[in-house]
């Protein structure tokens, strides 16, 4: 499943090809991921209003905890946000993740 967290940017102005489950809350988002069966994520920061919401930071966020306690395999992420500060800290949280992925492999070898 691919999902693109985003509250208002439709998944089919920017991929063609893809088909996407489009979600518009973080909650949502990793409601998702719970199920464990999220291929590929694409993350917007700003969804509204954050304390409603939540936001793509969040999210990410969520991804680096649960990759680090081994609770969802590896994904590909994607960040398509506009807000640069919001995107470094999703990249970031991202890039965390995919440490404790490489880590988890090394260690179940």
């Amino acid at each position: 499943m691919k999902v693109w967290l985003d509250d208002i940017r439709d998944p089919k102005k920017f991929s063609f090809t893809e088909r996407w489950t489009w979600v518009k809350t973080a909650q949502e988002a990793i409601a998702l991921l719970e199920k464990k069966k999220v291929t590929l994520i694409s993350l917007d920061h700003d969804l509204g209003d954050e304390a409603i919401v939540g936001s793509g930071y969040q999210v990410a966020k969520w991804i680096e905890e649960a990759a680090y306690f081994k609770k969802i395999p590896k994904l590909d992420w994607r960040v398509h946000s506009q807000n640069s500060v919001g995107r470094n800290n999703i990249i970031h949280a991202l890039e965390k993740a995919e440490q404790y992925w490489k880590s988890n492999l090394k260690h179940s070898s």
